[in-house]
């Protein structure tokens, strides 16, 4: 990647007509890329191993759940991770600033992958909440620092250099779950964590490097907190940890506490909080009507985007299953780890997201969000419609298919998810209120909190229910929404 430019255009009408390509000759842009890039590394790398880790026998080093707690254990995951988009988002906007709150995001996460990395229960799932509270700090901002180093593009360009974006990191993302994977399920579960771990570091690093060339690096929070308020967030901020810090010490010293209750409090709480957010936000953000209206009107997004979240989030654990239990992997004698399959949707997504970025500016003029949200529904629904014929041919494990059936089921969740990405994240940065980006960013992630926790308490159900049953449900009530979707023409 070329670095000829170390300046961002100033005339938004530049930044607007300009192709999207020539971001690849901005030196901003590079960093960002690499810094996701990383980011997405260790992400993908550590989520191809988490189900497989979790369902693995004591005896083997995993932590020996039911395939229905580890579902619920992966999406109550993801949920946090989106969840904590909100309070990421909100230190973006009043405390941190876009660059402060990226680069500590970036080394709560490392310091998470390194925590996995350590062969002890305890470490693990603080190594998990760690990973989930950095990536909510990072993600939101992240976003809104590309769209500020971005100026004047219209929604078509937004939409088209997303995409690109969203095709950039995609590199490390497929070969992260090659990495991790093979480590990880042929030589030891916590040596793949530890190599998560090693790709954010090099994150950081990449990230302080090209630091001097953005923008947000050196401007502070865009809607900072009165003094006063920021020292009572201070201090209650040190008593929080301080409290935690105790907690932890006393469930350490009493055993540890039973898993199944901690997993349906925290998605209740992943089901519940999300809804709460939503109305604070129109009730006590400092609001006009007009910028109140363009958030009730942001709904029309945010509740299609649950159902696709909460489809999304099966991909690491539902996929993971189907990989391990239904698939034939041998290929010349050779059996494929079942975590290498997950490098099939960042391939796809490398591969696809050009097309959609043309298309997005091909579509910009006749068609709205809202059917755009339609067409990624209509997608996922037969990624999970293909899957499901795949599981019941597979007869409830007595034949192995083919992998086709898995990876065909991969490329449709793709396409899905090339519209809610980059549409979604288009869509958001212009409904946010001046002041309230990172924060409304959040909203964005708060939709795919509330999906992923909700799919995570519905992966109990597998292994109650036939595997096909399962996958055919969510077809069917994908279909459903999105035809429901499709007669609705507003514009977002």
């Amino acid at each position: 990647m070329t670095t000829q430019s170390t300046t961002v255009p100033g005339p938004a009408a530049d930044a607007a007509t300009r192709p999207v390509r020539a971001l690849f000759r901005e030196r901003w842009f590079s960093t960002l890329f690499m810094t996701d890039m990383w980011e997405r590394f260790s992400f993908y790398g550590m989520q191809a191993l988490l189900f497989l880790y979790a369902t693995a026998p004591a005896a083997e080093g995993g932590l020996g759940l039911s395939d229905g707690m580890a579902g619920a254990l992966f999406g109550l995951y993801i949920s946090a991770s989106f969840l904590a988009a909100m309070p990421g988002g909100w230190l973006g906007d009043r405390v941190l600033g876009t660059h402060r709150a990226m680069l500590g995001g970036a080394l709560v996460i490392a310091a998470g992958h390194a925590c996995m990395a350590v062969p002890a229960h305890l470490t693990f799932y603080l190594g998990l909440l760690l990973v989930a509270c950095g990536t909510g700090l990072l993600k939101p901002n992240l976003p809104v620092m590309f769209d500020q180093m971005n100026p004047g593009a219209g929604s078509a360009q937004r939409q088209a250099a997303f995409s690109v974006f969203y095709m950039s990191v995609q590199v490390s993302a497929l070969i992260g779950p090659l990495v991790t994977g093979a480590l990880g399920e042929r030589v030891h579960w916590h040596l793949g964590f530890g190599a998560a771990a090693v790709g954010m570091l090099l994150g950081v690093l990449q990230y302080l490097h090209g630091a001097p060339t953005l923008r947000g690096a050196r401007t502070g929070p865009a809607h900072p907190l009165p003094p006063a308020a920021l020292r009572r967030l201070v201090r209650g901020a040190w008593a929080a940890l301080a409290v935690a810090a105790l907690l932890i010490t006393a469930v350490t010293a009493a055993g540890g506490l039973p898993l199944r209750p901690v997993l349906a409090l925290c998605g209740l709480a992943s089901l519940v909080v999300p809804v709460w957010y939503f109305r604070r936000l129109l009730r006590g953000a400092g609001l006009d009507e007009a910028e109140r209206e363009r958030v009730r009107g942001y709904r029309k997004i945010f509740v299609p985007s649950v159902l696709f979240w909460a489809m999304y989030g099966q991909l690491g654990s539902v996929f993971s299953l189907f990989a391990r239990e239904h698939t034939d992997r041998e290929i010349a004698g050779f059996t494929v780890p079942a975590s290498w399959f997950q490098s099939a949707h960042p391939l796809f997504l490398l591969l696809l997201a050009p097309l959609f970025a043309w298309l997005w500016l091909r579509l910009a003029a006749g068609t709205g969000t809202v059917r755009k949200f339609s067409a990624g529904l209509l997608c996922a629904a037969a990624g999970f419609a293909v899957l499901a014929v795949g599981a019941r041919l597979a007869d409830g494990g007595d034949v192995r298919v083919s992998a086709l059936w898995l990876l065909a089921a991969f490329l449709c969740m793709t396409c899905g998810e090339l519209v809610f990405g980059p549409v979604g994240l288009s869509a958001t940065a212009e409904s946010a209120p001046q002041g309230h980006r990172s924060r409304m960013m959040g909203l964005f992630y708060l939709g795919a909190a509330l999906g992923a926790g909700a799919g995570g308490q519905l992966s109990h159900l597998v292994g109650v229910l036939p595997l096909w049953v399962y996958l055919a449900g969510f077809a069917a009530t994908a279909v459903v929404t999105a035809l429901l979707l499709y007669r609705r023409t507003a514009q977002i």
